[in-house]
Parts: structure tokens; sequence; C-alpha cells
């Protein structure tokens, strides 16, 4: 990976920490670098769980369960399981999913005697309590033109490398307009938001090429020790924490190729950005970071258009940004089982 610098004084190196500049080659790979047969070997006994979050997805997510299917569980054996987690479509996703082959669960339905909460981190936390496997690997409902490597790439530095605890995904992400196709304009809440917080705060985190990508793996002993924020901040929310309780080592990242799905409008990346700073403060909060005599207002004020007999109007709308989360799963499994054996 090359690394260059906009500050023509210097030496054109990564300055934000030597940490990173040594990391970067290490733990940075492509997906054509793990063949899936050249995995099952290294898979041994270790068991694999493909999560996808899924609402209102049913143009695409038929597609990406029938190619994990077809190429990692019927023609090579790398994945035991493949979930949709349903999250209260009003389409058709749960029966597309199910007739591509996936076991599909209501996200509702998972630990039922929780208070709901809404929110794609919410969807793959109840994932996560819903499979088994010893390496779960999150990928998103919304993706055109998957391929196999997404899953298999993110696996094989997990099956090959046990120092290794969570593995990112990266890749080049189109933004299709009016004027035509930008080939990496599709990060903007990344590129504007995510990327300048990060490097301020947590500059070891500043090799990674997408902080926000939702194709990722881990380790399920570690998936269950991290608390899930259960927005848009989920992602951001798990670097940091591993970063904290592992150590920049123990992160990897995978080039993916590239990525084509549905992109949202200006005022949903709006409020994404908003559940991902208030990840950011909390977390800083909560390691010590930054210390704030008053903490940041949860409420997000956008204006929609509308029109009325008076003309053309702005109505406000208010859009709670704030950082919920659900605990760890391993303390609140632990919590039941103790909860229960008292009862006996």
């Amino acid at each position: 990976m090359v690394v260059r610098s906009n500050r023509t004084n210097e030496k054109a190196e990564l300055k934000v920490s030597a940490d990173v500049g040594s990391w970067l080659p290490r733990r940075s790979s492509q997906s054509a670098d793990w063949r899936p047969a050249d995995l099952l070997a290294a898979k041994g006994g270790t068991t694999v769980s493909v999560v996808i979050p899924a609402r209102d997805e049913q143009e695409t997510v038929g597609d990406i369960v029938r190619t994990i299917r077809r190429d990692l569980v019927e023609g090579v054996p790398l994945v035991d399981e493949v979930l949709v987690v349903d999250s209260r479509s009003q389409d058709a996703t749960a029966e597309v999913a199910s007739a591509a082959g996936a076991t599909v669960v209501a996200q509702d339905s998972v630990l039922p005697m929780l208070p709901g909460m809404d929110g794609k981190g919410e969807a793959l936390w109840k994932g996560l309590a819903a499979t088994t496997g010893d390496i779960v690997v999150f990928v998103d409902g919304d993706l055109y033109d998957f391929t196999s490597g997404y899953v298999s790439g993110l696996l094989g530095p997990l099956l090959t490398d046990e120092s290794l605890a969570y593995v990112k995904g990266f890749y080049h992400r189109p933004l299709v307009g009016a004027a035509g196709t930008d080939a990496d304009g599709g990060g903007r809440v990344t590129e504007l938001v995510a990327r300048p917080l990060l490097n301020m705060y947590w500059p070891e985190l500043a090799g990674f090429v997408q902080p926000l990508a939702g194709e990722y793996a881990g380790r399920r002993e570690v998936l269950e020790s991290i608390p899930f924020v259960v927005n848009y901040g989920v992602e951001v929310g798990h670097l940091i924490d591993i970063l904290e309780s592992r150590g920049l080592d123990a992160l990897g990242q995978v080039d993916l190729g590239k990525r084509v799905h549905r992109h949202q409008t200006t005022q949903a990346l709006g409020r994404m950005s908003g559940q991902i700073m208030q990840t950011l403060f909390d977390r800083l909060a909560h390691y010590g970071r930054l210390v704030s005599a008053q903490p940041p207002a949860t409420l997000l004020a956008q204006f929609r258009r509308g029109e009325s007999g008076h003309g053309i109007e702005r109505e406000m709308v208010l859009t709670d940004v704030s950082c919920r989360q659900r605990p760890p799963l391993a303390e609140l499994l632990a919590d039941g089982a103790a909860r229960l054996r008292e009862i006996a």
C-alpha cells in the first residue's frame, strides 16, 4: 500500500503514528490472496457463520445468499451457517432470503425478553446472538455485484493467524450521479466525519481505508466481549473498543475490490453522521480522552422541503441520534445464566 503526504516540507511517509506505518503492510491484504480451497485446511474444526442484516432488501439479498451457498457452502465448505436478520422489512426480504437458502430470523424474535431497539447495530447484535460460529462474518444486504471473495477474503487472515481478532473490508466505492461516476465518491460520511475525527483522537486507526465498512469478520469471543451501538455508530465503536482492549495488531483489513450498493439521501447521511459522532463522543468520555463540561445534545434538526398554499416551505424534523447500545453479549448471557441458577 502506497502512502503519500500532502506536506511538501516532509518526506512522503506516514507521520500519524510509527505503529501505523509498520501495521499497514503487515495487516493489509487482498481478497485474491485467500483462495477458498487453500483455506479449507486452515479452517480445521473452526466453525464459520455469515450474518446478513437486511431491511427491505428483496432485490439484492437473494443473490448474496445464493452466491455464498454455491461457492462457500456447497462448493468449498468454508461456511457452516448463513443467517439473514430481517430488520422489520416491509417487503419480501425474508421470503426471498429463505428461498435462496438462508436461515432467516426476525430481529425482534431474538432475545425477545429484551425491549426492542431499532437500527443496523441492533440487527448485527441479534445476528451474533442467533448464530454459533467461532468466526462471524458480517455482510450488508444491499450489495450489487456481490462475490464470495468478500467472505473468503475476510476469513483468510483470521483462519491463518490466531493473533488477529477482527478484520475489516475495504474497497473502491463508486458514486453514480447526474455528472457521471466518481470512482471513489461513495464514502462521503467516512471522509467528511469518521476519518477526520479518528485521526484527531485515535490516530492509531488512521490506516483503515474504510473504517465504516459494513463487511468485516471477528472471532466470537471478541465480538461477544464488546458492546454494540444499535445504530450506524456500530462499526466505528467496534474499532475503538477492540483497539483499546487488544491493541492495533489484533486488527487487520482486506481489499475486497469494488462495492456497489444503494446510496442514501443527503439527509439520511446527515443522520448517520450524527450517530457516528455521538459514538465517538461516547468513547472519548468512556476512555477518558476528552472531558466535556456538557454532553453533546442528541437531537439532530434537519429541514425537509414541503409545499403549501403559500408556496414552498421548510419543515423542521428532529431525529434522536443518541448513542444507545447493547451490552457485551457475553455479559448478558452470563447474567442470564446466573439468574437461572438463582431460580433453580
